[in-house]
């Protein structure tokens, strides 16, 4: 693994995956066990996204689910933590010693199939060059909220991700949402001393909030330890309070913080920078051949939730893990494989 910046034009890659969580890792996993050579590139750190998950999350899912490359994942628990995952996928990456380009943001992308050349930037603002024949984009959709477009949603005060509960102790906090992040979040909130709002259109929590998770808020809110307004939305906020439109009318509460946890989307923006067409009539799901992902960009492969476009409760790491199989599988079946294998023919 190599965290260097490095723009040797001379050096092309068969497979550079744009993004290392666990998606993009089993992509590079994948090619790699084909024979080919894989680079990763994320703008963060190994598993960015999950690392930014609350600190003490539990997984939905049973660890065998979360696996990649033939790698057990050994846990105590029925259901793994965060810090689990993140220790595994480390290992993961250090078993198939995986060349991973961490804090490196790609601007662009330029070339076509066989010889495409990637743009980044470094955080300290330098900026390098990649080659690659083929590329998957396999960026996922956490680093992006879905804004609420309000008056004081730029406020230092409001946060779109949660991670703990400590600094907000003896505070009261809106949190704003309906399903399992505002749940949890409310949850862990309240445990740890804090006044807790929640703020939420939908006439109740949402179905999909997890069945243990479930009944928890429900009876905290029916306790009144959690104070809940559905079929209602923040309207306002202000330094000091929040302005809530219900249904039986404008309410202003003192406030010191916010959680907008509305849910995420993926950069559609740089998918389109890159050519790949959206389907809008089907939720903005990219262009791309189901068999082998890759998109209407020749060379172009998609990979993990942003397949799914605009419906991002469809696609995890439980299933997501397995695209990067259909990806080498398909480089094996193309010109890329003929070219390989060429190039590592005896002079």
């Amino acid at each position: 693994m190599t965290d260097g910046v490095t723009s040797d034009l001379s050096n092309i890659a068969d497979l550079l995956v744009i993004g290392a969580g666990p998606t993009g890792l089993a992509c590079a996993i994948a090619a790699q066990r084909a024979g080919f050579s894989a680079v990763l590139v994320d703008k963060g750190c190994l598993c960015n996204s999950l690392f930014h998950y609350p600190s003490n999350m539990t997984f939905f899912t049973t660890p065998e689910l979360l696996e990649i490359g033939d790698m057990p994942f050994s846990s105590p628990n029925q259901k793994p933590n965060r810090n689990e995952a993140l220790e595994y996928y480390r290992k993961v990456a250090e078993h198939y010693r995986l060349e991973v380009r961490q804090y490196e943001t790609v601007n662009s992308v330029s070339g076509s199939d066989g010889d495409f050349t990637v743009h980044t930037t470094d955080r300290f603002g330098r900026i390098s060059q990649h080659r690659a024949r083929k590329l998957v984009v396999a960026t996922g959709y956490y680093d992006l909220p879905n804004y609420l477009g309000i008056p004081g949603e730029d406020l230092p005060k409001v946060m779109h991700y949660y991670h703990e509960p400590h600094p907000f102790y003896g505070l009261d906090v809106v949190v704003i949402g309906g399903k399992n992040s505002a749940a949890i979040a409310a949850l862990d909130l309240w445990r740890h001393g804090a006044r807790v709002t929640l703020v939420h259109r939908g006439a109740e929590m949402h179905r999909h909030v997890k069945y243990w998770i479930l009944p928890d808020i429900n009876n905290r809110v029916a306790n009144g330890e959690v104070t809940a307004h559905f079929s209602s939305s923040v309207t306002k906020i202000s330094e000091d309070d929040v302005t809530i439109a219900t249904p039986q009318g404008e309410l202003t509460l003192p406030n010191h913080f916010v959680f907008a946890l509305t849910g995420y989307h993926p950069d559609f923006s740089f998918i389109e920078g890159l050519g790949v067409k959206l389907d809008a009539e089907n939720d903005r799901c990219p262009v791309c051949d189901p068999a082998t992902l890759e998109s209407n960009v020749p060379g172009i492969y998609l990979a993990g939730v942003i397949v799914a476009g605009e419906r991002t409760n469809e696609i995890f790491i439980e299933n997501g893990r397995f695209h990067g199989k259909l990806i080498a599988d398909h480089l094996s079946s193309s010109v890329l494989d003929h070219n390989a294998q060429d190039q590592r023919q005896p002079v």
